[in-house]
């Protein structure tokens, strides 16, 4: 294992000794892991580097993603939608498409020597909202809890939504480098043929087998999740499961679910399997109760895993960023990141929510908070470990542009102004029916927020 990982585990060990403390001065774990990992990655660059390459690192970060969208479906409270199924369908079928677009669009203006595959892979990476840098917005009482709600259900669902976009895109980039080379050349050697026929495979299933793999993927996550919801509904009213028994269920359920998605014979999107057995899970675990809620206890070992897993992410995405600026990078992919935090976020949510009854101001609120996180980093490596060539190192750096800009963006500057005057109607703590998403509890410091559910 190279030295700079095991300095990173030493660095989480310790601030997680202190992360209470410091949480009174505003200062986040993402910030903290962040910077971390930016200063001992000197330590050894190569082996970072070379690491951050390997096939291992692309199915630890898959595992990773794949827990964390589980933990996003689990708590989501009131039904599939929580209540808020018309405004979550304009965000995430018409502003999150649109915000792909204008992703796509702004690069072919600004970086015109990436193809649109490739911008569409770098849409896919930078647009999922996820509130891991963000978590103290979750907990503002500035914020209505009407909103909260609406945040934190978009960004659970984004990340399914675009993960099988994300992967017919990445295999179309990594196929088409060799079709056209092989357009162009006027022989072929045997080498060259069969990595050609093996991206041409690649490309076709993934193209054409895009909406088979997402029902497929949707099925396994419908009985993984809510045959294993069943049976721990049915194993607590008989009293025969503890909530120490039940949490290992709910850390093995997602990754049950994702493994069986990915075998061979099925080849389904295993983020998409994982998420809907987290949605599928919770509604047949609290079925027939009142609060329709998984009881925290149960909950804590997968949040916990999720928590550990995303300080792993955060300590790599300090050491990527040192490394992004070493190797130098063009400035655009700076501009493309600054503009997918902003305007490609902000003008399709105004034009997602034309039409409806939320209010003017609480709509500007909702596109102005999209906070970027684990998803984004997650999807960046594994298009890292998979595009060829400078592609894959503009993906890296639009990557960490993005993040490393949300963390300063919605993690300092908007909690910031939130404290100093309201950016809407304001709404006391106690009156919020919301509880922060599971996504947000495993990605964040939030040990005073569960203290204050427990009570």
């Amino acid at each position: 294992m190279p030295l700079i990982f095991l300095c990173g585990f030493v660095a989480i060990a310790l601030w997680s000794l202190v992360e209470h403390r410091f949480a009174r001065y505003g200062v986040a774990g993402p910030a903290a892991l962040t910077l971390a990992g930016a200063a001992l990655v000197f330590i050894d660059v190569t082996g970072f580097s070379d690491a951050l390459a390997a096939d291992g690192s692309e199915h630890v970060v898959e595992l990773i993603l794949a827990v964390l969208l589980f933990v996003d479906a689990c708590e989501v409270r009131g039904g599939v939608f929580g209540g808020e199924g018309r405004t979550i369908a304009r965000l995430v079928l018409i502003a999150l498409p649109l915000s792909l677009i204008a992703v796509v669009l702004g690069g072919v203006w600004l970086l015109p020597q990436l193809n649109v595959v490739i911008l569409l892979v770098v849409a896919c990476v930078v647009m999922p909202t996820d509130f891991s840098p963000a978590a103290t917005l979750l907990r503002s009482p500035r914020i209505p809890p009407r909103l909260r709600q609406i945040l934190n259900i978009e960004s659970g669902y984004n990340d399914g939504l675009v993960s099988p976009i994300f992967g017919m895109a990445l295999a179309a980039a990594v196929a088409l480098p060799a079709l056209l080379a092989a357009a162009d050349a006027d022989t072929i050697s045997a080498e060259t043929e069969a990595q050609l026929e093996e991206n041409a495979t690649e490309f076709l299933a993934a193209f054409f087998g895009a909406v088979p793999a997402t029902l497929v993927a949707i099925i396994v996550g419908v009985v993984c999740g809510g045959a294993f919801g069943f049976l721990v509904r049915i194993a607590v009213r008989r009293g025969w499961a503890a909530p120490e028994g039940i949490r290992y269920v709910m850390l093995i359920v997602p990754l049950l679910a994702y493994g069986v998605a990915t075998i061979s014979s099925l080849a389904a999107n295993g983020f998409v399997a994982a998420f809907v057995a987290g949605i599928l899970y919770r509604l047949m675990r609290t079925r027939g109760e009142a609060e329709h809620t998984i009881p925290h206890s149960e909950v804590l070992l997968v949040e916990e895993a999720g928590t550990l897993a995303a300080n792993v992410v955060w300590f790599v995405l300090g050491a990527m960023t040192v490394v992004v600026v070493m190797e130098g990078f063009d400035p655009r992919l700076l501009l493309l990141a600054a503009l997918a935090l902003t305007v490609f976020r902000v003008v399709p949510v105004l034009l997602s929510m034309l039409g409806s009854p939320v209010p003017w101001g609480d709509r500007a609120l909702i596109g102005l908070i999209g906070p970027r996180g684990t998803a984004t980093i997650v999807f960046g490596l594994l298009a890292f470990n998979k595009l060829p060539g400078t592609e894959a190192f503009d993906v890296l750096a639009v990557m960490v542009f993005t993040v490393v800009g949300s963390i300063l963006i919605h993690g300092v500057i908007t909690p910031q102004l939130l404290a100093r005057g309201p950016l809407s109607r304001a709404a006391p703590p106690a009156a919020s029916p919301v509880l922060p998403s599971a996504a947000a509890s495993s990605r964040r410091s939030s040990r005073p927020a569960r203290s204050q559910r427990r009570r």
